[in-house]
């Protein structure tokens, strides 16, 4: 005859490591730590939501503020967008075309840019080039979807190549952008390393009228990867 007890629903329960012990369990903190906290559980249940948002913000997306007109027309002053720090946390370095908000403390000045990555690692930037257009690698990138209309590619012409670990910037609005032509002649020659990069722009949340996800552009899907071993955009 088996003499071993069998647990009844009522023991499964209570059993160590079952949902219903672990259930109580979190409830019997909640019930602990609310008498503490003027206002109890309300107090509590406020304090939990803020923690996490602050660590959502610290680690995974964080919202900023457009500045100026320098991202213009598909940024304008006043928008708020997301920005994705986990975008390139993981191996995933930044693409041409990516939207990205960067620490600038040193290249651009003091404080937070977005731009838009023209050139990573090891590519040869030029404007401009016989079609007028901004040329990577030697192939041009037709930039009309998202060049503000009226803008040339650059009314400041130049010639580099992108160092590795560092991206070549511009703005949208290239009338109206101090980027990384305009700091040719500063420290790191106006390359911005990687490793400043905050995170991908990805979604523009307010207003609600400008509400949209922010895609990469497919103007630089064809341009080759540099000799040097820059990354396909």
């Amino acid at each position: 005859m088996d003499t071993e007890a069998q647990p009844t629903e009522r023991d499964r329960s209570s059993l160590p490591g079952s949902p219903g012990a672990e259930g109580r369990s979190r409830f019997a903190l909640v019930s602990r730590l609310a008498p503490w906290l003027p206002g109890g559980r309300t107090t509590l249940t406020v304090l939990v939501c803020l923690v996490f948002l602050l660590l959502l913000n610290a680690f995974v997306v964080q919202p900023f503020q457009i500045p100026s007109g320098s991202m213009e027309q598909g940024l304008r002053i006043g928008d708020r967008v997301l920005v994705n720090k986990l975008a390139y946390r993981f191996g995933a370095p930044p693409r041409r075309g990516d939207v990205v908000v960067f620490d600038g403390t040193g290249y651009f000045g003091n404080g937070d840019y977005v731009k838009r990555v023209v050139g990573v690692g090891g590519d040869h930037v030029v404007c401009c080039g016989k079609e007028g257009r901004l040329e990577v690698n030697g192939r041009p990138v037709d930039e009309t979807a998202f060049l503000r209309p009226g803008d040339t590619p650059s009314s400041v012409p130049f010639d580099v190549v992108v160092p590795a670990g560092r991206l070549f910037l511009l703005g949208d609005h290239r009338s109206r952008s101090s980027d990384s032509r305009d700091h040719l002649g500063s420290p790191g020659g106006g390359m911005v390393p990687v490793s400043d990069v905050i995170g991908r722009a990805e979604w523009i949340v307010w207003p609600y009228a400008h509400w949209r996800h922010l895609t990469r552009p497919s103007a630089y899907a064809r341009v080759p990867a540099a000799s040097t071993g820059g990354a396909h955009g």
